[in-house]
C-alpha cells in the first residue's frame, strides 16, 4: 500500500460557527476519501481543537497554556465530530489519536504508537492525529503541528507528506508583503536561502507559519519522504497532486533513506547533553564512517545516563552528529581523552570500546 500523511492547520479549519469551517472539513474529507479509493492509506494530522474550543469559551486572542488546554479539551469533541460526519458521508471511518512529545522520545511508546497506527490503516480507518494539548506543557509539546506531521510521516514510513496551507506554496518572498513574489514549484535542496524565503509566525489560532513548514519539510526529505505544500482552501488539489499533476511547492526526497532506528534517533529521541570532540574525532565521524571513541572527547555538557541521546559537537559548537551513548555523563568525564584500553583502568569496568557505536549514531 502507498501511504501519505496530510497535515491540516487551524487557519484552514477555522470558521465562524463553533470555531470550525465544517464545509471545508467535509470537502477535505471528500478529497481524502477519493485518494483512499485510489489505493492509498492516509493519515491526517489536524489542528482545530483549540480553535473550536476558543469559540465555545468566547476567547478571541491566542490563549496562555492553561486556557489553551481548556479550549483543546472543549473543542476536541467538536473537531472529531466534524471529521466523523465528513468521512462518514463517503463510507469511511475515523479514529482519534492524541500524542505528546514523549510518545516519540520514548522508544517503547514510539513503537507502540506505530503499531497502533498501522493496525488502523490495515482496517481502512483514517487516523486523525492531534497534539494532546489538554496535557501538553512547554517541556513535552511539539510547538506546532507541522513538526508533529513530519514526525508522524517518519513514524508510519509514509512516501509523501502533504501540508495544507492558506497559500499555494512557498514563494520567493512573502506574498502579502511583496506583489512580485513568485511561486517556487520545486525545491531539490532546502538551503539557507530557501529558509530565508519563509515568513514569520502564524495566525491567532495557529502556532506555525511558512518557516515551520519548511523545517518540517527539511526533516521529512532527509528521511526519504517527498513533501508538498499546497493550498488547503481549494478543493480537488490533493486529488490532482496524487494523480501526478504539479501543485504548489514540492520538496524532493533524498535518495538515501535512514533506517527506522536512525530515523528515531534523529527526529524522535530527546537530547540530554552534548559531547565536545577534537578535530580527529570530527573527521572520523564525518568522513571515516567511524564510531566515537573516548579518546576523541574533549568535554561533556549536560547530565545523562547510559542509553540517552546526545549531540556530538565540534570546536565551533556546531552539531555534527547525534547518537545513543554507551556511558553516562559521569563516566565519560572520567574516560574522556583516554584510550580504549584505559577505560577499565579509570572506571573499574568496561561496557564497550565506543562511547557511541556507529550503528547508534547519525551524522547531521
Amino acid at each position: 500500500m502507498k501511504r501519505i500523511v496530510v497535515k491540516i492547520g487551524s487557519n484552514i479549519l477555522a470558521g465562524e460557527k463553533e470555531g470550525l469551517d465544517t464545509k471545508r472539513i467535509s470537502s477535505i474529507a471528500s478529497d481524502i476519501s477519493e485518494v483512499q479509493d485510489m489505493g492509498y492509506e492516509v493519515v491526517v494530522v489536524s489542528s482545530g481543537a483549540v480553535a473550536a474550543g476558543m469559540r465555545k469559551l468566547g476567547l478571541k486572542e491566542k490563549p496562555n497554556i492553561q486556557r489553551k488546554q481548556a479550549a483543546a479539551a472543549v473543542g476536541q469533541s467538536s473537531l472529531m465530530w466534524a471529521y466523523e460526519k465528513g468521512f462518514g458521508e463517503h463510507g469511511k471511518k475515523v479514529a482519534q489519536i492524541l500524542l505528546t512529545r514523549d510518545d516519540f522520545s520514548d522508544r517503547e511508546r514510539y513503537i507502540n504508537s506505530k503499531n497502533t497506527l498501522l493496525t488502523l490503516l490495515q482496517y481502512g480507518i483514517v487516523p486523525i492525529i492531534n497534539e494532546n494539548d489538554t496535557v501538553a506543557t512547554d517541556e513535552i509539546k511539539f510547538g506546532d503541528n507541522d513538526h508533529l506531521a513530519s514526525l508522524v510521516a517518519g513514524l508510519v514510513e509514509a512516501e509523501r507528506l502533504i501540508i495544507l496551507s492558506d497559500v499555494y506554496g512557498l514563494y520567493s518572498a512573502v506574498p502579502k508583503k511583496r506583489h512580485k513574489a513568485v511561486l517556487i514549484k520545486k525545491v531539490d535542496d532546502i538551503t539557507s536561502e530557501i529558509e530565508a524565503m519563509a515568513g514569520g509566525a502564524g495566525s491567532a489560532v495557529g502556532t506555525g507559519g511558512m518557516y515551520s513548514k519548511i523545517l518540517a519539510a527539511k526533516r521529512s526529505v532527509s528521511s526519504g519522504i517527498t513533501v508538498n505544500i499546497i493550498n488547503g482552501r481549494k478543493s480537488g488539489l490533493i486529488i490532482s497532486l496524487i494523480k501526478g499533476n504539479p501543485v504548489g511547492t514540492e520538496f524532493k526526497a533524498r535518495k538515501e533513506k535512514l533506517s527506522a532506528r536512525k530515523e528515531w534517533i534523529v527526529h524522535g529521541s530527546r537530547v540530554k547533553g552534548s559531547l565536545h570532540l577534537d578535530s580527529g574525532a570530527v573527521k572520523a565521524l564525518l568522513h571515516g564512517g567511524k564510531s566515537l571513541l573516548p579518546s576523541g572527547i574533549v568535554s561533556v555538557s549536560g547530565v545523562f545516563e547510559i542509553g540517552d541521546t546526545v549531540y556530538c559537537v565540534d570546536s565551533a559548537e556546531k552539531r555534527i552528529a547525534k547518537g545513543i551513548t554507551n556511558y553516562s555523563s559521569a563516566e565519560i568525564n572520567k574516560i574522556k581523552g583516554k584510550k580504549t584500553t584505559e577505560i577499565e583502568k579509570y572506571l573499574g569496568y568496561r561496557y564497550s570500546d565506543e562511547a557511541i557505536h556507529r550503528d547508534n549514531l547519525v551524522v547531521l
